[in-house]
């Protein structure tokens, strides 16, 4: 019996990640275009596309490994493309498609240990002011606008999660919102008194661009076109606001996650507790933010104490 091709093997784990394990759209294309990557990479290193999954060692993929490294990949990325390939040689071994798989024995290289960026109190402040005040003339795109910066803050939600939010999501009533994050997994998140407040503006102008577009009465967070917003451009308003209202050109999207996520563990916030609301599957991953308070004391304690 013939064996199906390298691409048809790709295409396999491609719809079994997909559909049986249901993973975001997000992944299942990095997956795609980490395998593909793999399949160039071994083509020009077997110099004919003649070779075969069972055939490939632990030699050629530490190569493909190197040759990421040698193109000024970062660790982090690296690191990634592993995951898909072990991920991608579990499943053939599980099929009974390839004898072994290769890629367990290989170390991922170390990650650098980046501290998230965060916004100050005061830069919150100067951000929601502004957002505020936008607000306050009543037109769609000023509430809005504030709206997602509040729903971002009170939930500590994704970009991606924000993106995909249907007005069914939304309990304006209880003051909560069921977010769908990585795995398709669900979690229900409180929404804190202003954001609450926000939405409910934002719903009247939001209502106002339905019934004049005929626009997607499921989404959330609308274009003025009446389309569910693009993350690109939920993305670009974010930045536009935090560029008027803070200094620090560092912050993004992802950075009102990251202060939702420090603020509530200053305020004395169980780590467990911000790991549910944050859909963290590990611990280990909400544990960086009590890397980035110690920092912050660590500052202050040297500023401040006379012997420090």
């Amino acid at each position: 019996m013939t064996q199906p091709s390298t691409a048809a093997l790709v295409d396999d784990f491609i719809r079994h990640i997909a559909d049986g394990r249901q993973l975001s759209p997000h992944t299942v294309a990095a997956y795609r275009q980490d395998l593909a990557e793999l399949r160039a990479f071994l083509d020009r290193y077997y110099g004919s596309e003649s070779w075969t999954w069972g055939g490939v060692d632990r030699i050629a993929l530490r190569a493909f490994l190197g040759h990421l490294a040698g193109q000024g990949r970062a660790r982090r990325t690296i690191a990634r493309k592993l995951s898909a390939v072990r991920s991608f040689y579990r499943f053939l071994h599980r099929e009974e498609l390839v004898e072994a798989n290769p890629a367990r024995a290989i170390r991922s290289p170390k990650l650098e240990r980046h501290l998230p960026a965060w916004l100050s109190r005061g830069d919150l402040d100067r951000l929601f002011q502004a957002a505020e005040a936008r607000a306050a003339e009543n037109t769609f795109m000023g509430t809005r606008d504030l709206a997602i910066l509040e729903t971002f803050y009170a939930t500590g939600m994704r970009l991606s999660e924000l993106h995909q939010l249907d007005m069914a999501d939304l309990d304006l009533v209880a003051d909560q919102v069921r977010i769908r994050g990585k795995g398709r997994k669900e979690r229900i998140v409180p929404l804190g008194r202003a954001a609450v407040t926000a939405l409910r503006r934002y719903e009247l102008r939001r209502a106002e661009v339905v019934a004049r577009t005929n626009g997607d009465r499921r989404a959330v967070f609308l274009s003025l076109n009446g389309r569910r917003l693009s993350r690109r451009a939920i993305q670009l308003i974010v930045r536009r606001l935090l560029d008027q209202a803070c200094d620090d050109g560092d912050l993004t999207t992802h950075s009102l996650r990251h202060s939702f996520a420090t603020h509530l563990l200053d305020a004395g916030a169980d780590l467990l507790a911000v790991k549910e609301l944050l859909g963290h599957a590990s611990l280990s991953t909400t544990r960086i933010y009590t890397h980035t308070t110690r920092e912050r004391l660590r500052r202050v304690y040297d500023r401040a104490h006379p012997r420090a």
